[in-house]
Parts: structure tokens; sequence; C-alpha cells
């Protein structure tokens, strides 16, 4: 798997999560965001269908749009958006992205 990093959410604090990336090998997106625990919120998700046990609902906030089109960006590269190598990564809104620090 070659994961390619897109970006972190800039208002979360000690470089946590929301995160995308973007797997190279299958182009399917990869995140990490908040896991929902609550029950009003998993009862509403869970009344369309089961969440299946390899399966799990996260949270991310929507200031994470731009990380989630720039990964899905049609222009001829198959959804991949190559992030610039060396020094400050950029997010999908031109400002430096943050790494994520595990």
């Amino acid at each position: 798997m070659a994961l390619r990093f897109i970006g972190v959410d800039p208002n979360t604090p000690n470089n946590g999560s929301p995160t995308v990336w973007l797997d190279e090998d299958d182009q399917s997106i990869v995140i990490q965001g908040w896991k929902i625990t609550d029950n009003r919120t998993i009862s509403e998700i869970t009344a369309t269908g089961q969440i299946p046990d390899h399966e799990t609902v996260i949270r991310l906030p929507a200031r994470m749009a731009p990380f989630l089109l720039e990964v899905c960006r049609d222009d001829g590269t198959g959804g991949i958006r190559p992030a610039p190598l060396g020094g400050a990564q950029r997010s999908a809104h031109g400002d430096a992205g943050q790494l994520h620090a595990g």
C-alpha cells in the first residue's frame, strides 16, 4: 500500500485527526476521523442498514471537504493529485498542510 498524504484538519491541535490520504495502489480514500459513538447518531445511521463488523462510521468536519475534493478531482490523472515532495505539504485550499504524526 502506497499512501499519499493529502491533508490534516488545520484546526486540530497536536497534528491529530481528521486526516485524509489517497491509496495510490487502488485509488481508495483513507480517512482518519472522529469515531461516532453516540446512540442517537448510530440509530439514525443504522436505520438505513446495519454497519458490518468489518466497517466503522466516522465524522469529518465540513471544512475537510477540500481534501476530499482534492483526491476526487477529475483532470485525467485518475483522481491522483500528487503532493509536492520535500518541504511543507500543501492542502487542497493552498495552505500549508500539517503532516500526521501517528
